[in-house]
């Protein structure tokens, strides 16, 4: 981090750093508890992830009002501006993440509340523990600002999407083979599809890293170009 002569000003960058990561560890502790609980037809642990969905939006709040506050009192330029910047755009990920562990949590309730008795059984923890994974290395690279790490995650992200493009065509089998799979296979696909959206945002943090370091958007240069990008450097 950039040495200011306002001591206060790197205080309050510091602190802000810090209330992400806090973010994230409450983020990954979502989807791991929405995870657990659809494996264990936990319906008292789906409930807690509902809950403490509030404290995810109560930290957003929290940061963005931080992030405000910082660009009014002290009008940061070049790297400092890109940081806040990566801040901002960095919690709203972190905040959808949240949302979609609610939505595991609320397809699970929704599924082990019913009478339905047929489940197809469909492999997603492999996926989950791969988002996770991607999380974790993400929120890492912002930690130490490390820039190096967004091609590996992207990787990681095209392989957690062929797995949910695979597991949707074995849940449409499912439903067409048997009828009486089809509200619990449904079920299934949109926790699939939350799995799938939370490696989406996790790739998103690492590529805004990239912007808080190199100034450089690489958000849309997909796989192969984020790669020559990298290998420039």
């Amino acid at each position: 981090m950039t040495e200011h002569i306002l001591k206060q000003f790197d205080t309050e960058l510091e602190d802000v750093r810090s209330k992400v990561l806090r973010l994230g560890g409450v983020v990954e502790r979502q989807i791991i508890q929405a995870m657990t609980a659809l494996r264990n037809a936990d319906l008292t642990l789906c409930e807690q992830v509902i809950t403490g969905d509030h404290e995810v939006n109560r930290l957003e709040v929290e940061l963005d009002e931080d992030c405000v506050h910082i660009i009014a009192r002290r009008q940061p330029a070049a790297r400092d501006l890109r940081m806040i910047m990566t801040v901002v755009k960095t919690i709203t990920d972190l905040e959808r993440i949240g949302d979609e562990a609610k939505k595991i949590a609320k397809k699970t309730r929704a599924m082990y509340s019913s009478d339905i008795a047929y489940v197809p059984r469909i492999e997603l923890h492999h996926s989950a523990d791969t988002v996770v994974s991607m999380l974790r290395q993400a929120l890492d690279a912002f930690a130490r600002a490390d820039c190096s790490v967004a091609a590996e995650v992207a990787r990681r992200d095209k392989e957690v999407n062929a797995e949910f493009k695979a597991g949707m065509r074995q849940l449409i089998t499912f439903m067409m083979e048997d009828p009486r799979t089809i509200s619990r296979a449904l079920e299934l696909l949109f926790i699939a599809k939350a799995i799938e959206r939370i490696g989406d945002h996790a790739k998103n943090i690492s590529e805004y890293v990239v912007y808080m370091e190199k100034g450089r958007d690489v958000r849309h240069l997909g796989l192969a170009g984020l790669e020559r990008a990298m290998e420039k450097d």
